[in-house]
C-alpha cells in the first residue's frame, strides 16, 4: 500500500518554480530519506505532503486523499522541523499533556523517559530553550506521537553529535516497535543511511533518483588513471562526473551498470568505491565546477 502518491506535482511561488513535475510514491511502513542540497525543494515537498501548503498543479494523495487542509491527514500525521513554536503560556510539561490529547497513539511513558533523559525541566518554556534543545524537544514530540505518517524535516539542527546519535537510535528502536511511514529529510546522508530503507533524491525541485539504500551504495564507481586511457575506457559508460587530477591523470565517476571492473584494472586503471553520500553529491552537482576551479588562479 502506498501512503503517498504524487503525479506531475508542481509548486510555484510567483515566477519561481520550487518543484517541477514530481512523480513518485512512498510505501507504507518504510523509513525514506528525502535527500538534497539546500534549496533543492525538500521542505516545500514535505509541507505539501503534510497539507500545510497547496500545490500549484498536478496531484498529490496522502492516505488516498488530497492533503491540503484535510482533517484525516492532519489527524494521522506529525510534521517536525526547527521552526516549530508553541504558546509562551505553556510549559514543556503542558505541551506534552496537550500533545497526548491530540495524538491517539501517543506514548506517554516514552515521552516522559526521553524528557528526563535529555535533561528537560517541567516548568521550562519552549521559547527560552537553545536551538539544539528546541530541536531535541521537538524530536521527542515526533517520536512519542507515533503517527502513521511522521515527517522529520532536518530535525537535528543545533543538536550536538551525541544527541544526534541518541535521536537516531530512538527513532530506529521506536520504528521497530511501532512500524509507520517516516520521511526524514537531510542534506547529510552519511549520518542517517543506516536508518533508511529508501532514498528520494531531489535536485532543483525534481526527483532525480528514487531507490533503495542498498542499490544506492552500488550505484556508481570511480575510475582513475592516465587521462588518455580513462577517456578511452569511458566511451561506452554513463559518466556522472569527471575531474582532472593533474600530471596527465583523470578521475571519473560512472554509473555501475555493466561495467567490467576487472578489465579496467588489467588496463592499469584504478577502481574506487563510491559512498552513498558521494553518489548523491555527484548526481546533484549543478555548476560542473569544483572548489579547486574557483581557488586556482589563471
Amino acid at each position: 500500500m502506498n501512503v503517498i502518491e504524487s503525479v506531475g506535482l508542481v509548486k510555484k511561488y510567483g515566477n519561481k518554480t520550487a518543484l517541477n513535475p514530481l512523480d513518485f510514491s512512498i510505501e507504507e511502513n518504510k523509513i525514506t530519506g528525502v535527500i538534497g542540497r539546500n534549496g533543492a525543494g525538500k521542505t516545500t515537498l514535505l509541507k505539501i505532503v503534510a497539507g500545510f501548503i497547496r500545490s500549484t498543479s498536478g496531484e498529490i494523495k496522502v492516505f488516498s486523499e488530497q492533503p491540503f487542509d484535510n482533517l484525516k491527514v492532519s489527524h494521522n500525521m506529525i510534521f517536525i522541523d526547527d521552526t516549530m513554536s508553541f504558546s509562551p503560556s505553556f510549559t514543556l510539561q503542558e505541551i506534552l499533556e496537550v500533545a497526548e490529547s491530540f495524538y491517539p497513539n501517543w506514548d506517554r511513558e516514552l515521552a516522559n523517559r526521553l524528557f528526563q533523559y535529555f535533561g528537560f525541566h517541567q516548568k521550562e518554556r519552549h521559547q527560552k530553550l537553545s536551538k539544539g534543545k528546541k530541536s531535541t524537544f521537538n524530536a521527542i514530540l515526533g517520536l512519542a506521537a507515533r503517527c502513521p505518517l511522521t515527517i522529520f524535516d532536518e530535525p537535528t539542527t543545533g543538536m550536538d553529535a551525541a544527541v544526534r546519535k541518541d535521536f537516531y537510535r530512538a527513532l530506529l528502536k521506536g520504528y521497530i516497535e511501532f512500524p509507520r511511514t517516516i520521511l526524514l529529510s537531510s542534506h547529510h546522508l552519511t549520518e542517517i543511511e543506516d536508518l533508511l530503507e529508501d532514498v528520494l533524491l531531489i535536485k532543483d525541485g525534481e526527483v532525480c533518483l528514487h531507490t533503495t539504500v542498498s542499490d544506492l551504495k552500488e550505484y556508481a564507481i570511480g575510475i582513475s588513471g592516465k587521462t588518455e586511457m580513462v577517456k578511452e575506457w569511458i566511451e561506452s559508460c554513463d559518466v556522472i562526473a569527471e575531474k582532472t587530477l593533474g600530471a596527465g591523470k583523470s578521475y571519473v565517476v560512472v554509473k555501475n551498470s555493466g561495467v567490467n571492473v576487472e578489465k579496467a584494472r588489467l588496463q592499469g586503471l584504478e577502481v574506487h568505491n563510491i559512498s552513498a553520500e558521494d553518489v548523491c553529491v555527484y548526481i546533484t552537482e549543478t555548476t560542473g565546477r569544483e572548489i579547486d576551479d574557483v581557488l586556482n588562479r589563471g
